[in-house]
């Protein structure tokens, strides 16, 4: 990647994957072109001027970030992408997913890549608020961050550590800009509301300066110490509770108010969520390619996120069983099984 160089637009292609036996989303995203993410000669210069006893994990990072160079990839629709399955599939996102066509349309006749207005996901806990997430960044096909704000008890998980600082690294968003192959990646900050701080860091205040473009053009990694164009990431965020979130930091997010879905959405998520795992594992084929009635009912009177679990669960205990079909029985909460202590 260090040697592609921007010569106009190119034509190749990214496909949605295949989800059950449809498309989740039939979008064609050529590349439009490329943007430096940072700049090489200031890294050359900052590796050449590292003490020789600067650490050396600093010294590895800019090594390789002169190994892949600067330049990635920026995309953008070349039509409009069919999201009807995902209407269909999101029955509670309906908002949400209206809004993100409205803007790709923007996109689609002009030099844009993708932007999309830095979004909060407002919900109670397993009602796909992070499935959303990752949809939306398979249908856009411009990489992905994930940034679980609830196991992050400092800031410099985000924008990294002092490299004076034993076992420092970069935070999470560098490492996305850096490993990634586009300069605007789908960033998910998952449970934005549980950061907690430990009183010597903000976990939140990378975002300040994040959210912003005018101030994201040049974002410094405490670590890296030199700036990166983070202006292109395309920023997703959930919580269950906004009371829980700075109002200056709510002030730059557009909000949506996820609600669960009614009985019809349920049972829509529980057949998709059905087909995709039964789609992406080998063994699946051996299992009918929708569930029974019965079986739908039950699994569709749970929270989304409690479905997952529970089909994977399922399949096992069908096989077990000696079934080729999952039944209402093999619908077992398997969490509320007690485990019992053994001592000696």
């Amino acid at each position: 990647m260090a040697g592609c160089q921007p010569h106009g637009l190119l034509t190749q292609t990214h496909h949605a994957k295949k989800v059950g036996d449809n498309m989740s989303a039939s979008v064609t995203i050529p590349i439009a072109g490329f943007k430096d993410v940072y700049d090489v000669p200031s890294v050359e210069k900052a590796l050449q001027e590292l003490s020789p006893t600067a650490n050396e994990a600093l010294r590895a990072l800019y090594e390789k970030m002169l190994r892949l160079g600067g330049q990635r990839f920026t995309v953008k629709p070349s039509a409009l992408p069919e999201m009807e399955t995902l209407f269909e599939e999101l029955p509670n996102f309906g908002e949400a997913l209206e809004d993100i066509r409205k803007h790709l349309a923007l996109c689609i006749d002009s030099d844009d890549s993708i932007e999309l207005p830095p979004m909060l996901l407002l919900g109670e806990p397993g009602i796909g608020k992070t499935h959303f997430a990752r949809k939306i960044a398979q249908l856009l096909g411009t990489g992905f961050g994930f940034v679980p704000m609830s196991s992050l008890t400092a800031g410099w998980v985000l924008s990294g550590a002092s490299s004076q600082w034993k076992n420092a690294k970069p935070g999470k968003v560098f490492d996305t800009f850096l490993n990634g192959d586009y300069a605007n990646p789908v960033i998910v900050v998952d449970e934005l509301d549980k950061a907690s701080s430990d009183g010597q860091y903000d976990p939140l205040g990378a975002l300040y300066e994040l959210l912003e473009v005018e101030t994201s053009t040049r974002f410094v990694d405490e670590f890296v110490e030199l700036p990166i164009d983070a202006s292109g990431a395309l920023w997703l965020a959930t919580a269950n509770d906004a009371a829980r979130i700075p109002d200056p930091l709510l002030n730059r997010l557009s909000i949506y108010e996820i609600e669960a879905p009614d009985a019809a959405g349920s049972a829509r998520i529980a057949a998709t969520i059905y087909r995709e795992i039964r789609s992406t594992h080998d063994w699946g084929r051996q299992f009918p390619e929708s569930l029974s009635p019965l079986a739908l009912e039950k699994l569709a009177s749970l929270p989304p996120r409690e479905m997952r679990r529970m089909v994977h669960s399922a399949f096992g205990n069908a096989k077990l069983a000696g079934r080729g079909e999952i039944g209402p029985d093999d619908l077992q909460d398997a969490r509320g099984a007690r485990k019992t202590r053994i001592g000696f």
